[in-house]
């Protein structure tokens, strides 16, 4: 499927998993559908299974979302203390649309807990409560972490996937190597299960390559001690005199703890001049994105300056990072958009795309996980292995049929569906612009509010702002649980005004 095909089954309100290999743009046809569908005036939910994963889509965590934190289970005392939370109900029923990103970290169980509370909160038996539910994610990367367990509880064998039964839109475009790379057709081959000694002896071959020694790439390794203590003893081996930056953090306890184990830049970042670093937040107009690797050259006005590959340096300057719920900023952290970059976990480079990597599979210990560290990579070329095991190119057996499947289904689909229709270039800020509201609608809750301020004999305003009526006029709910919604309704609104409200809304649809 093409990616406009994909982008117009979103955009049609469908329930969608958008899926394909690394490189497919998938992260290119969510952006947009946001983009659209905000613009359209739908209320969209940008979440993602990881924190990491959240921070790269400027989401957050699923887990923070939906109110559910670390639970594995909901008691019935959990399902009251829920339904007593305004600004859950409030969140859950002011989102039209639920975005969660790499789903296949995403336990089943968690899944099916979230459609429970949708269902529950939004007072709507429908998949979600009727949210417009859209997965994004490549079921052969990293699979959910398996607590005490063989058997993996993957987000597609869950009931509320089946309840779902979501449009499969498996882009099969490639835009991140060439077609004719040996990366490519290595991991296509282990899509399919199919690795031959050609793709084992291209792989060899990597091995037996020695990294040029003024070329600068990042260290994957699959262990945390791995990747710390090469990068302390690369740092403490520059004998030069370097500088202790602090993560600066406000909001609630819980959150801040919440929001920096989510952020790659750490809580305290040691810089010295020949520090190899890479950046962990995107800034275009700054000249960066996430990935970008670069060195510590000096420090001006006690602020880095990293020169990168291409001769430009960069004056780093502080990063915020903002956790967001309700529309208010629950916690924020800031901090030099850096790591110290000699080495990363694979973990961590999950959502990432390098010109080139070292990397070492020697101690790889889940499936997915070579798969994962070499798709970082925009190419062949730009692999080096320092070391390989059997478990390297493994992918969970439980994925090829699947992934048969849903190939099947989207091809279907794909025969059937038109592309998208392209739109203007977006102006910079446009996604945050505000869809228009009816006019003619607007007008007549202006009237109702004319006509039951004088019967309750009370000003206007006390009725509802005109912020409330254009937002009313913008959005239409159509059911009480959807006025509930609404920016600025709560239940004494409801109670009071609701039935008049919906016959005037329902009215003039």
């Amino acid at each position: 499927m093409r990616q406009a095909q994909a982008l117009r089954v979103m955009l049609e309100g469908q329930p969608v998993f958008l899926t394909g290999a690394p490189g497919a743009g998938k992260t290119y046809v969510l952006n947009e559908f946001i983009r659209r569908a905000t613009r359209s005036g739908k209320n969209v939910a940008v979440t993602a299974s990881t924190g990491i994963a959240a921070t790269h889509i400027g989401g957050t965590t699923i887990h923070s979302w939906s109110g559910l934190g670390i639970k594995d289970f909901l008691t019935e005392w959990d399902r009251e203390r829920l339904q007593s939370m305004d600004r859950l109900i409030k969140r859950y029923n002011a989102a039209d649309v639920l975005v969660i990103d790499e789903v296949s970290m995403l336990h089943g169980q968690r899944l099916n807990m979230v459609n429970d509370v949708a269902k529950l909160l939004r007072k709507n038996d429908k998949p979600f409560g009727g949210l417009q539910v859209i997965l994004v994610g490549d079921l052969f990367q990293l699979p959910p972490i398996s607590r005490g367990s063989s058997a993996v509880d993957f987000a597609h064998l869950s009931t509320a996937w089946q309840e779902l039964n979501p449009k499969i839109c498996y882009i099969t475009e490639q835009h991140r190597v060439g077609a004719n790379d040996a990366l490519l057709d290595l991991l296509e081959a282990m899509r399919r299960g199919d690795v031959n000694e050609l793709h084992e002896s291209a792989l060899q071959e990597r091995l037996k390559e020695q990294r040029p020694g003024d070329l600068v790439v990042t260290r994957l390794y699959s262990h945390n001690m791995d990747v710390d203590s090469i990068n302390q003893r690369h740092l403490k081996e520059i004998d030069r005199d370097g500088k202790l930056y602090e993560m600066q953090t406000t909001g609630q306890k819980p959150k801040i703890e919440s929001l920096v184990k989510s952020v790659l830049a750490p809580e305290q970042l040691e810089l010295k001049p020949g520090a190899e670093v890479m950046f962990v937040a995107n800034n275009f107009a700054a000249g960066y994105v996430n990935g970008t690797r670069g060195r510590v050259i000096d420090f001006s006005d006690n602020l880095p300056i990293v020169a990168l590959p291409n001769g430009r340096e960069i004056k780093v300057e502080r990063h915020s990072w903002k956790l967001e719920e309700d529309g208010r900023t629950r916690a924020e952290v800031a901090q030099l958009p850096l790591r110290l970059a000699w080495a990363i976990t694979i973990h961590k480079s999950q959502g990432m795309s390098l010109d080139a990597a070292e990397i070492d599979l020697s101690r790889s210990f889940t499936p997915g996980m070579g798969y994962v560290a070499l798709s970082r990579v925009r190419s062949m070329d730009g692999v080096y292995l320092t070391g390989i095991n059997q478990m390297a190119l493994q992918l969970h057996p439980a994925i090829f049929e699947f992934d048969a499947a849903i190939r099947e289904a989207s091809e279907a689909l794909a025969n059937i569906t038109e592309d998208a229709e392209p739109e203007p270039e977006p102006v910079k800020g446009e996604i945050n612009v505000p869809a228009p509201y009816d006019p003619d609608l607007f007008m007549r809750l202006k009237q109702w509010r004319i006509d039951r301020a004088r019967e309750d004999k009370v000003s206007a305003f006390i009725i509802a702002h005109n912020t409330l009526l254009e937002e009313l006029a913008r959005r239409k709910p159509q059911t009480a649980q959807a006025l509930l919604g609404v920016k600025g309704f709560g239940q004494n609104k409801l109670d009071k005004y609701g039935p008049e409200l919906l016959e005037i809304i329902l009215a003039k649809a």
